[in-house]
């Protein structure tokens, strides 16, 4: 990872509000993980609004805890929450998702793994954790594809 940002991108047949309704439902980011880290949620319910703060129950080898706060939104266009955890001891990285129309009700659909502001970047950059990570963005927008194509 050469720089502080990992993209996957997916044309989803579906219009970008249904796209959306799932990624601004904190408690449905279980269904459409593709990284099989994700266990549950706690928090703001439906739908999740700028400075909205959710936890998440994860699991990658042992079970942990992150908090997310909501730092971008707009509405059927962009979402992107940072994740923290230990009290704001570690973390920072950055989750978003950027939708754009694509043609024929379709929208392209664009995951956005950004470490600018993790306290581990150095580690993480230099770790296997891209790769496994751009494999399960992968997963995830096949999951939301699934759950949202006609």
């Amino acid at each position: 990872m050469d720089n502080d940002t990992l993209s996957v991108e997916r044309t989803i047949a579906a219009p970008a509000s249904a796209i959306f309704a799932y990624l601004s439902d904190a408690a449905k980011h279980q269904e459409i993980d593709g990284s099989g880290t994700v266990r549950g949620t706690r928090g703001d319910s439906e739908p999740l609004s700028i400075g909205s703060v959710f936890g998440m129950a994860m699991h990658m080898g042992v079970g942990y805890r992150t908090r997310n706060t909501v730092i971008e939104l707009v509405p059927d266009q962009r979402i992107a929450w940072q994740t923290t955890g230990l009290g704001g001891l570690v973390g920072g990285r950055i989750w978003r998702y950027e939708l754009e129309p694509a043609g024929e009700g379709s929208t392209l659909v664009r995951e956005t793994w950004d470490v600018s502001r993790d306290k581990q970047k150095f580690f993480l950059k230099r770790s296997k954790i891209p790769a496994a990570n751009q494999a399960g963005m992968r997963r995830t927008l096949e999951r939301i594809a699934g759950l949202v194509e006609r």
